[in-house]
């Protein structure tokens, strides 16, 4: 019988959940941790700041002996949930041109990078609701998904580290070219020469920053952060596959300066 009074309570919003997908939840109570509540409508792919975001859900179980036991138990599915969302996210993810996560997959060692660079997630809000069930808002960096779907640094790439400090990032304007972001794009010459990819950048920057980030207007990626205040502009003369063809000027530019910033991940790309 201890259970019998707050069971009264979960029975009517928990009915709601066989009465359609509108209906899935009781009306929130204040979020108890003062964190703003967001909406589904974040859920998705920030190419801009480079974070996959997902929301979990997770009702009580009325087996519980009490309100408290119920809503940690729903806390928990949530957080499962939120980890099975993103992990849906990120399979449809292009790492390069016609190659997602998804296809990765079936090698066991990515699979068990990509899965524990989702674990990793932070959450960034949570919402209480009046029948003890939780629903959580989840943050992954996508620069946890390439570096877990990338190689290490090698020597491949060579930067330019001397000269003058001349410029704090670069910018690459890719408009007209039709290019959808992915996760680990290159910087090639006319000759097919690798002029920046994944494997340039170091340890931190693998797992903090990533490739590039990616705007669809040319002067929100001159003015981004990540750039910082002096970046390099280069135009992008045509695509293959998913890799950025430099136009000859950009190519020279980028291989006669110092270039120290691109190991750090300073590189945003314009699509549109």
């Amino acid at each position: 019988m201890r259970r019998s009074l707050w069971g009264l309570l979960l029975v009517v919003p928990l009915t709601a959940l066989g009465q359609g997908k509108d209906a899935q939840v009781a009306a929130p109570a204040a979020p108890a941790t003062g964190e703003a509540a967001r909406t589904l409508a974040s859920a998705g792919i920030n190419w801009e700041g480079q974070i996959l975001r997902a929301t979990g859900a997770g009702a009580p179980d009325l087996k519980a002996a009490n309100p408290a036991q119920a809503r940690l138990g729903a806390e928990r599915a949530a957080k499962l949930d939120a980890f099975r969302n993103l992990l849906e996210q990120a399979k449809g993810i292009q790492v390069s041109a016609g190659r997602t996560v998804a296809d990765e997959w079936a090698r066991e060692e990515v699979k068990g990078r990509v899965e524990g660079a989702i674990k990793g997630y932070k959450v960034v809000a949570r919402r209480y609701f009046s029948d003890s069930g939780v629903e959580l808002d989840v943050e992954v960096p996508l620069a946890a998904l390439s570096a877990a779907l990338t190689p290490a640094q090698d020597a491949a790439i060579v930067l330019n580290a001397e000269g003058a400090k001349k410029y704090t990032g670069l910018v690459v304007d890719a408009r007209g070219l039709g290019l959808k972001p992915v996760l680990a794009p290159r910087l090639v010459d006319a000759a097919g020469k690798p002029l920046y990819s994944a494997t340039v950048l170091t340890e931190e920057a693998r797992g903090a920053t990533g490739v590039a980030a990616w705007f669809e207007n040319l002067d929100a990626a001159r003015k981004a952060t990540l750039v910082g205040d002096k970046p390099l502009v280069v135009k992008a003369a045509q695509l293959q596959g998913s890799d950025l063809v430099l136009d000859a000027e950009g190519a020279r530019a980028l291989t006669e300066a110092n270039t120290r910033f691109l190991a750090e991940g300073r590189v945003a790309i314009v699509t549109q």
